[in-house]
């Protein structure tokens, strides 16, 4: 007679056992991962938070020295990014024009001087303002002798082909690309002017940088949501293993217990049969 094969799938059993437990190991261990980088991008996505908001305090704050941020040379860092500064030193003639930049829905050109600062005899780039035609930026020359420029700095743009632009215009406000030009050595940043003494004349000043809105960074949190997501997947993989396994028992006993049905049993019920 085939033994009894019972209804529901022995899961609690199947998810003890050897194979089971090492297996659940690995997945706890990959979910333990995942969790762990879901917490770093958390992290990641606060600090872009925190750093606008020392942003913001920083464009707030009054003008410091250019040289207690910013060094010739120096990496570009947070401490510098959108800081007010003042630095004292003379403009060079080697005026550049950068096209392609947008004030208060105009395009125009960026007004980009050579400023030799004081006590590092380093070149520094000095947005001194915007025109809406290149012929316009000679209206507008730098002051001459010694000046006192006061402005946002920024981080240098990074630089792209300018070939095909007329002489006297470069594609970006890049002083990796203008220390070609200018020689060495240079600010990694450039300044955008609000401030200069003595006066330049009325030119249009260039527009300021949106203010950082202290908000979290969205795709650091989608990134971190997306290894929780993995680390909740792990497990329920183990799951649906042990369901598995548990189902595939319960089918190979039943394939078993018909198979204990000998030829003779079903001869001798043949024969009361008949």
């Amino acid at each position: 007679m085939a033994g009894v094969i019972e209804d529901r799938p022995p899961y609690g059993r199947t998810a003890r056992s050897p194979r089971m437990l090492g297996i659940l190991l690995v997945l706890l261990a990959i979910a333990a991962v995942c969790a762990r980088l879901g917490v770093w991008q958390l992290d990641r996505a606060q600090q872009s938070a925190r750093q606008a908001e020392a942003a913001q305090a920083a464009q707030a704050a009054d003008a410091v020295p250019l040289a207690d941020v910013l060094a010739p040379q120096a990496t570009f860092t947070g401490v510098a990014d959108r800081r007010l500064v003042v630095a004292e030193g003379t403009f060079g003639s080697d005026e550049v024009l950068v096209p392609d930049r947008e004030r208060e829905g105009e395009t125009g050109l960026f007004v980009v001087t050579p400023f030799v600062v004081d006590g590092t005899g380093a070149t520094l780039a000095v947005v001194r303002g915007w025109v809406p035609d290149a012929g316009d930026a000679a209206a507008f020359p730098a002051p001459g002798g010694d000046a006192t420029v006061t402005g946002v700095l920024q981080v240098g743009e990074p630089a792209h082909d300018d070939v095909d632009l007329p002489p006297g215009q470069v594609a970006d406000v890049s002083p990796a690309a203008l220390v070609n030009r200018w020689g060495g050595p240079v600010y990694t940043g450039y300044l955008l002017l609000t401030a200069v003494e003595p006066a330049q004349g009325a030119l249009l000043p260039a527009p300021l940088p949106d203010p950082p809105t202290g908000a979290w960074d969205l795709q650091n949190l989608a990134y971190a949501a997306q290894w929780w997501l993995f680390g909740a997947f792990a497990v329920a993989l183990w799951v649906r293993l042990v369901r598995d396994e548990a189902r595939r028992s319960v089918e190979q006993d039943a394939a078993e217990g018909a198979a204990d049905v000998t030829p003779a049993d079903d001869a001798g019920e043949s024969a009361a049969t008949t």
